[in-house]
């Protein structure tokens, strides 16, 4: 079952008894990683960014070659790492790696679109749980991937390895068109949908601005990744500092 074919086994399915316990053990997986992590000196967390960084490219590998494997290489959508959740990849690279710029690139995407992506890939996890069984390296894959990309988020804000800014959504968009638009190429030439920008995807909530939208879809897809997970974690972040300084001066 942990590396059988799509259809030799039923599928997990949505929104069931199945998804909401592979949910659960994930959001408690990283609230214990939270409550256990240990910071002392900014190069801890720099250290912990790198470490997972390498243990979901070596993961991601796995996944394309087990994709391949199985007859479904030449399916760009399930090979092509150009996905919202997949900047992960490049991101803790830049992060990691980087230096000036590219690596504060890399720090404002952990810091924002992770957490936001992650959590939405729990809660929707179209890409795996409906073809493939709860126990399977697909699924266990997807959760593990985006636990992460929680993780690394929530951490990186806890322990404040970066001050974030408004200004900082300059960096955050940047990385994010660049994808797009490395996305919207390879779409133009193949047919996938990578980045969810070119096509409808039944199922998801984006199905309702693709029949709305009809030819702005993928302007307003791609504008709306462009700024809206960096605006919420921004001002979720705000409105935290201000309710704190509110009751420091209550006390």
């Amino acid at each position: 079952m942990f590396l059988s074919k799509p259809g030799t086994y039923k599928p997990c399915g949505l929104f069931n008894i199945k998804h909401l316990i592979l949910f659960l053990i994930t959001i408690a997986g990283i609230a214990l990683a939270v409550k256990k992590t240990k910071v002392e000196k900014r190069e801890d967390i720099k250290k912990i960014i790198r470490n997972l960084t390498i243990v979901i490219w070596i993961l991601e590998i796995i996944k394309i070659i087990y994709t391949i494997s199985i007859g479904q290489g030449k399916n760009l959508n399930k090979v092509v790492p150009l996905y919202y959740c997949s900047i992960l990849l490049y991101a803790g690279a830049f992060s990691s790696f980087g230096k000036g710029v590219v690596q504060k690139i890399g720090d404002v995407f952990l810091a924002t679109g992770g957490i936001v992506g992650g959590l939405v890939f729990l809660i929707f996890p179209t890409t795996s749980l409906p073809e493939y069984p709860m126990l399977h390296f697909i699924s266990l894959h997807s959760f593990s991937f985006h636990g992460i990309m929680v993780y690394l988020g929530i951490i990186i804000n806890k322990f404040k390895y970066i001050k974030l800014k408004m200004s900082d959504l300059k960096y955050y968009a940047s990385l994010i068109l660049l994808v797009c638009v490395l996305a919207y190429i390879v779409n133009s030439i193949s047919g996938s949908n990578l980045m969810f920008i070119s096509q409808d995807f039944p199922g998801m909530p984006i199905s309702v601005l693709y029949h709305w939208a009809g030819k702005l879809f993928t302007p307003l897809m791609v504008v709306i990744q462009m700024i809206v997970p960096f605006v919420i974690v921004y001002g979720v972040l705000k409105l935290g500092a201000c309710s704190k300084m509110s009751k420091s001066r209550n006390t």
